[in-house]
């Protein structure tokens, strides 16, 4: 399978993408991947990329800031603020891309929805963007390929995570 097999990415509306993807973990694995900087350096990224600032203030009104580098040394800068957190079935965040979207002069909103089932996770992301075009573009720049490779990468950290905490 590959990485765009096993994600799904609908344009819901005129606002909204949907992905979703089902992990072979438990929620609460799946939720600390989401949150915890030591495992979002382990995934967060297409290949070949690396979480190089991985800031984190968990909490409502709490900011993020990742920078994302490139095998060619390029950089992109996201950040956000949380708005809501339900460990470990929902989080919700801000999100500007610094490089792509800033322009719209409004921050898309990201929601993480986490369902377990017979102990694997179905994670549902939605993600809100200020207009059609900023949501047109982020569907054009490989968005979906990068995700479904992150998500790749994702699963493997969950299998080692998982592992690590079984011995």
């Amino acid at each position: 399978m590959t990485e765009t097999q096993a994600l799904s990415v609908v344009a819901r509306n005129e606002h909204e993408i949907v992905m979703t993807r089902v992990f072979a973990a438990p929620r609460h694995l799946v939720f600390a991947a989401l949150t915890e900087p030591g495992l979002l350096r382990r995934w967060y990224g297409p290949h070949g990329h690396r979480l190089v600032v991985c800031e984190i203030d968990l909490r409502v009104g709490g900011d993020w800031r990742y920078v994302v580098r490139a095998p060619d040394g390029s950089e992109m800068v996201l950040r956000g603020t949380y708005t809501e957190i339900t460990p470990p079935v929902r989080l919700v965040h801000t999100e500007l891309n610094e490089d792509c979207w800033a322009a719209d002069g409004v921050d898309a909103t990201v929601t993480y929805e986490l369902t377990e089932r017979s102990e694997k996770t179905l994670l549902t992301t939605t993600s809100w963007y200020p207009s059609t075009e900023t949501r047109d573009n982020v569907l054009r720049s490989g968005m979906e390929r990068g995700v479904g490779q992150a998500y790749s990468k994702l699963e493997e950290a969950l299998e080692s995570v998982d592992r690590e905490v079984s011995a």
